[in-house]
């Protein structure tokens, strides 16, 4: 078996002088002599998809049938077929991205025609395929692959639900196929819980599973942090030193705003690079992609979409532009960097606004058990399936989630999907208070691992490798702490005063609503369809967005803090942006909107903006039952549920408009699901405003 493994090898490398790396052979031959369960914790570049194409090969040859390869992303499968293809491997998928193929699959699978079949974990929960596909590629299957393991514990960095799913593929796969589970990036933690769910076989059965661990060293990493007081120093490094970084590479942000806004100022300063977020179209992902493997551009500015999956070999450098909140996802996404080089640069730009950043999106990817409730309560109380867009008008839960604890649900038996949507199984479930509470300690743990990785004086390369519980850390001797900073720190005045420039640009638009959340009348909302032109505001305008480099920690600061009067700086900024703003016609007078956290604010800012446009400033709309009531952060159905109807224009203000034809400029502190604005501008425009303008201090996300 070792010789024929050894030439699968040299057909998937293509070179006849290809020789197995410590651990490879030994998994292969746990997977193909023994039929054992085997996860593989290896660092990036080792070669983990050598072990399954070699196992495959040597399968088949047994007359088993395909390698499922349970895969996270797009991306990854791609380069995962293309692999496949070129050690005479035949690979197809089943994803979101080619339903139009499926059929012409699964006649392939039928006819044996396939020596891999890579799905995504949201598939194995697809009712059609669960039900129709699942079960015979389950009996039939000669090898499970579980790529990027990590993903199946919620305690590592990248937890996804539909992972767990793979815990019931497991319990149904007959007793001799072998499983393999791959990750670079598993703490001890991490790897006890992915054992556990490797673990699971047939009628309630345990499987043993053996771990092939590998040290996690990448000695072609040159590893560097170097801290810079504001934002503005933080880019005018960048914009000086970008191109003498060695071939080309990846700037990472932790947002998408961030990625667009600097890749926006490269481009400007005369860099060739392109931004690549969640927001980015599948299509031009694929080409962005190839641009860079092709060294087209310098750099992609990238949140933590292009990560997993992506696979350039002579990938240059990684910079992060703020750090992400554990180093295990550090150490993930620098691993991008240096797969083939002898050489290749890493660097960490910290900010002071990463805190905060983090404990957002760490409360986002956490199931509270009020929203758990109710979206039992809901299905419970429901006679057939209800969509996502139904759970929405009965659950103040926001898309996103929404999706991801029902996901979660799903996971653990309480609901399921089916034609049509979701519906409760009826199964007893119980919020896991103290469980979800170890999580977010141990969150909040790794998030002062990161911040100690940037302070020691340690070399950088082994801390990495303590948190992730490797044995073999040990000074690498090329990092700037072992070896002193080995990039430059000075920042020449003229990038600096370029970056002020940038960051002091001001304005970012403010999309009118044009459409009712469907099902409103559950709500008591009498509204349905496209918003009426008459009824509807015109785009508008805010200083700057929350998360924006320049003026987003300034307006985040004024916007989250007590309430006070508008600093002139502020309105200075803003006169920026109305002389900027490409109107039909001048606002004729302004109004704004009551606020109960920020009435000074509010109030000062309109006043001021009045004085200076000599623009009459009619007061404020009156909230005749208290003011707009629910919390930000909630979803589209319940945010116009929690305005309707608070904002009325009271006699004098609607005397003061009887009596103007123009635009009325309609001002407010923060925007966030633009509700608020678009009910109030509804009240002006009944009252007899011809156009509203709306303009807010900061835009949330």
């Amino acid at each position: 078996m070792t010789h024929e493994a050894l030439q699968a090898l040299r057909r998937l490398v293509g070179r006849d002088d290809a020789d197995f790396r410590d651990g490879q052979l030994e998994a292969v031959e746990a997977l193909v002599e023994r039929r054992e369960r085997v996860l593989v914790v290896q660092r990036t570049g080792w070669g983990k998809s050598a072990v399954y194409f070699v196992a495959t090969a040597l399968r088949r040859q047994q007359g088993a049938g395909p390698t499922i390869i349970v895969s996270p992303l797009l991306a990854l499968m791609r380069d995962q077929i293309e692999a496949a293809r070129r050690a005479g491997i035949s690979a197809v998928s089943m994803n979101s991205a080619n339903a139009e193929e499926w059929g012409a699959v699964r006649q392939q699978l039928a006819d044996d025609a396939v020596d891999v079949l890579l799905v995504s974990p949201e598939r194995l929960n697809n009712p059609r395929f669960r039900e129709e596909q699942l079960p015979d590629l389950a009996a039939r299957c000669g090898l499970l692959v579980v790529d990027e393991a990590h993903c199946i514990s919620d305690w590592g960095h990248d937890f996804r639900p539909d992972y767990r799913r793979i815990r019931t593929l497991l319990a149904g796969l007959p007793a001799q196929t072998p499983v393999l589970a791959t990750t670079a990036t598993a703490n001890e933690r991490v790897v006890h819980d992915v054992v556990e769910q490797l673990s699971v076989g047939a009628d309630g059965s345990t499987r043993q599973v053996s771990t092939i661990r590998g040290p996690l060293a990448r000695a072609s990493l040159r590893l560097g942090v170097l801290e810079l007081e504001t934002p503005e120093r933080r880019i005018a490094w960048l914009l000086a030193h970008l191109g003498d970084l060695p071939g080309s590479g990846i700037v990472y942000a932790l947002t998408v705003s961030a990625a667009e806004d600097l890749a926006a100022s490269l481009t400007r300063a005369g860099h060739t690079v392109a931004a690549y977020t969640g927001r980015t179209d599948p299509a031009d992902r694929l080409e962005l992609e190839r641009r860079l493997r092709d060294n087209e551009v310098k750099a992609l500015v990238a949140t933590s979409a292009l990560g997993m999956g992506f696979d350039k070999p002579d990938l240059g450098f990684v910079v992060h532009l703020g750090a992400p909140s554990s180093p295990v996802a550090y150490y993930q996404q620098v691993g991008r960097a240096g797969r083939a080089t002898d050489n290749a640069e890493v660097l960490l730009l910290p900010g002071v606004e990463d805190r905060n950043i983090w404990a957002y999106f760490a409360s986002a990817s956490m199931p509270k058990q009020e929203h758990a409730d109710a979206v039992l309560t809901a299905l419970a109380g429901s006679a057939k399936p209800l969509s996502t867009a139904s759970l929405e008008t009965q659950v103040d839960v926001r898309r996103t989630r929404l999706e991801l604890l029902l996901k979660v649900l799903d996971v653990e038996g309480a609901v399921e999907k089916v034609q049509g949507g979701w519906t409760s199984t009826g199964q007893p479930w119980t919020y896991d208070a103290e469980r979800y509470e170890r999580v977010a300690e141990a969150r909040e743990r790794e998030q002062q691992l990161m911040l100690d990785y940037q302070r020691t004086q340690s070399c950088r390369m082994a801390f990495l490798q303590g948190t992730l519980d490797d044995a073999t850390a040990a000074p690498c001797g090329r990092c700037d702490t072992c070896a002193g900073a080995w990039f430059p720190t000075e920042i020449p005045t003229e990038a600096v005063d370029l970056a002020m420039g940038q960051l002091a640009r001001v304005g970012v638009p403010l999309q009118a609503r044009a459409q009712w959340p469907s099902g409103m009348d559950r709500l008591g909302v009498p509204v349905r369809g496209k918003i009426s032109p008459e009824e509807s505001m015109t785009t508008g305008r805010a200083l700057a967005r929350v998360s924006d480099l320049g003026w987003g920690q300034r307006v985040r600061e004024l916007v989250q803090g007590p309430d006070t009067a508008v600093p002139e700086q502020i309105v200075n900024a803003v006169t920026k942006v109305l002389a900027d703003w490409d109107w039909a016609q001048r606002p004729v007078a302004i109004v704004s909107v009551p606020s109960r956290s920020h009435p000074e604010l509010v109030g000062s800012f309109a006043r001021r903006l009045g004085e200076l446009g000599r623009l009459p400033y009619l007061g404020e709309l009156t909230a005749p039952h208290g003011g707009p009531t629910g919390e930000a952060g909630g979803n589209s159905a319940f945010r116009l549920a929690g305005v309707w109807d608070q904002f009325d224009v009271g006699p004098e203000l609607a005397q003061q408009l009887a009596g103007l034809r123009g635009p009325i400029l309609l001002v407010d502190d923060l925007v966030d699901s633009r509700w608020t604005m678009t009910v109030a501008a509804r009240a002006l425009r009944l009252a007899g405003a011809d156009a509203v303008l709306p303009l807010a201090l900061a835009q949330a996300g």
